[in-house]
């Protein structure tokens, strides 16, 4: 503990030199926050819609799984942070968890499961923003309830290479029932904050309206194109009239199911030439309505999620295509050649190479999301009384925010 309070040292001085203190310090950007108005409605909307969101996964059938905090493998995202934390345990060294993304596949294996839900541990150690500027979106700890279906197609690699018509048919009933899933978690987790927090919102100066289905949809590459990468969400939002909308079909994780990727000649689609209606995964965005203007706040990505890749085949190409595997398995006997070549992947592909006794696969096909809490309330809160994620955390960790984080 002896380096933590040097740490503290050394800030408590710069503090000091400042002509602050570190009472003053706690005092401003703790104490202050959590005995005010603003943290008292923020929570109070957050519970109701937890609360709901959960209610709404059980009623579908779906099962509460254990939350997973540290793994030989997490997910490695396809966005850059500082590093991944490792704990060493036994001899054994373990990561601490991005998502849980490889754990709900797995806990999907038992065909009667309909699907799982997780109040996620997410440990992200995003990069400070370069430019010095409060992007007020990132927490570095957070909270996300991810959520993950089944499909139960049973599609094989042989129809996958030879029927894509057939399997496009498929994915594109899969996607519209993924889209209506989603949508209605939302509609039912804003209905009550509206049914319980309607005071609560009045005091954050902000207004809320029960979204309609379908949400509008937006395709990626027909946005980037008007829009160009910069603020993407914010400036797609402004053509849109309502607090909720879709953005689909955004290159992102190598999870997320590109169609048709593997040739029937096993050549790969190459990445240049995919566009948005092969990429199954999707972004739910949503805007604040400020309450005495009734205008909008730009929007913000609060849910992200995708129809999954499924197939053995596949799943080991789009890991070596994103390098997070430098070669692939070798099965001999039950056992991996080349286990030490991939890193923490070879329990995990062991499980996805699998088949049951009847010959089949046992890895399951899926589609599924994450909601990240925090940035939902961020974004249907912030612009009247709420400034920056930190306002609606008790112990948010915002990279931009503090150099040191005390609690």
């Amino acid at each position: 503990m002896a380096f933590i309070g040097e740490d503290l040292f050394h800030f408590q001085a710069s503090l000091v030199q400042s002509g602050s203190s570190f009472e003053d310090f706690i005092r401003e950007n703790y104490v202050n926050k959590w005995v005010g108005d603003s943290i008292y409605a923020a929570m109070a909307v957050r519970t109701s819609f937890v609360a709901a969101v959960n209610n709404f996964l059980v009623n579908e059938g779906l099962f509460n799984l254990e939350r997973i905090q540290i793994s030989p493998i997490t997910d490695p995202l396809a966005h850059d942070v500082e590093h991944v934390p490792t704990v060493h345990y036994k001899g054994m060294p373990y990561v601490t968890t991005h998502s849980m993304i490889y754990h709900k596949f797995m806990s999907c294996f038992n065909p009667r499961f309909k699907g799982v839900f997780v109040d996620s541990p997410n440990l992200r150690l995003e990069i400070e923003s370069p430019q010095r500027k409060q992007r007020g979106k990132y927490l570095i700890d957070f909270s996300q309830i991810d959520i993950e279906v089944r499909r139960n197609r049973g599609v094989t690699f042989e129809e996958y290479k030879n029927e894509p018509e057939k399997v496009k048919k498929i994915l594109k009933e899969d996607m519209e029932k993924a889209l209506d899933f989603f949508e209605r978690l939302v509609i039912a987790g804003v209905s009550a904050i509206l049914e319980r927090n309607e005071q609560d919102l009045k005091a954050l100066g902000v207004a809320l309206d029960v979204p309609k289905q379908p949400f509008p949809r937006l395709r990626h590459d027909e946005i980037l194109k008007r829009y160009g990468k910069a603020d993407l969400d914010a400036k797609a939002g402004e053509e849109v009239p309502t607090q909720f909308f879709w953005i689909t079909g955004l290159m992102r994780e190598n999870y997320d199911l590109i169609y048709p990727y593997i040739r029937p000649d096993g050549s790969k689609t190459p990445i240049a030439s995919f566009t948005s209606d092969m990429i199954y995964n999707y972004d739910i965005c949503a805007k604040t309505k400020l309450r005495d203007t009734g205008k909008f706040s730009p929007a913000l990505e609060v849910l992200s999620g995708a129809i999954r890749e499924w197939l053995y085949e596949p799943i080991i190409e789009r890991l070596i295509d994103n390098k997070i595997l430098i070669e692939r398995p070798v099965f001999k006997d039950g056992n991996i050649s080349n286990i030490e070549m991939l890193d923490g992947y070879g329990p995990f592909l062991t499980a996805v190479a699998m088949k049951g006794a009847d010959g089949k696969t046992l890895f399951p096909d899926t589609f599924g999301g994450g909601i990240g809490v925090e940035r939902f309330l961020y974004a249907i809160l912030r612009g009247g009384r709420i400034e920056k994620i930190d306002d609606i955390t008790c112990f948010g960790k915002n990279p931009d925010s503090f150099p040191i984080f005390l609690f």
